[in-house]
C-alpha cells in the first residue's frame, strides 16, 4: 500500500458545486444569486434581524423582567432542614459550613415547613411568624 494509491470509499466525498463555469453546469451566467439587487452583489449581505428598514422584531416587542441583584444574597431555608442539628446555635456561619446555603448568601429566612422537635437557639437570621412559634413551642429561643 502506498499514499498515492488511498481513495476515499465511494459515495463518501461529495462534488462541490463549481459556480459560474459555464450554461451546462446549471449555475452558470449569474451563479444562482438571480438578477439584480443586492444580495447578487459582491458583499451584499444583509444583517441578521435586518427587515429592510421596517423597526425589526426584536425592537417592536416590549422588554419586560429585571432579576435584582440582591436576590442572589437571600436565600430561604425550611425548619425541617434545621432538625439535623441538635442543641446548636444555629447561624450564617453555620449554615454555610453545612452547606446548606451558597457563600455569597447574606441574608436567610427560616420558613415553616415541616416541624421540629429539638430546641435550637436562632442567631441573626429572618424567621417567619409561624416558625417562630413552631421553634419556640419545641424549647428553643431566637435572638435577633
Amino acid at each position: 500500500m502506498y499514499l498515492n494509491s488511498i481513495a476515499p470509499a465511494n459515495g463518501s466525498r461529495k462534488k462541490c458545486k463549481r459556480k459560474g463555469r459555464g450554461i451546462g453546469s446549471g449555475l452558470g451566467k449569474t451563479a444562482g444569486r438571480g438578477h439584480k439587487g443586492q444580495k447578487s452583489r459582491s458583499g451584499g449581505k444583509v444583517n441578521k434581524g435586518f427587515e429592510g428598514g421596517q423597526t425589526p422584531l426584536h425592537r417592536r416587542i416590549p422588554k419586560y423582567g429585571f432579576i435584582s441583584m440582591k436576590m442572589k444574597e437571600k436565600t430561604e431555608i425550611r425548619l425541617s432542614e434545621l432538625s439535623k442539628f441538635s442543641n446548636k446555635i444555629v447561624d450564617l456561619k453555620l449554615l454555610k459550613k453545612h452547606n446548606l446555603v451558597n457563600n455569597n448568601v447574606k441574608f436567610v429566612k427560616i420558613i415553616l415547613f415541616g416541624n421540629i422537635t429539638i430546641p435550637l437557639t436562632i442567631r441573626g437570621l429572618h424567621i417567619t411568624k409561624g416558625a417562630r412559634n413552631m421553634i419556640e413551642s419545641s424549647g428553643g429561643t431566637i435572638q435577633e
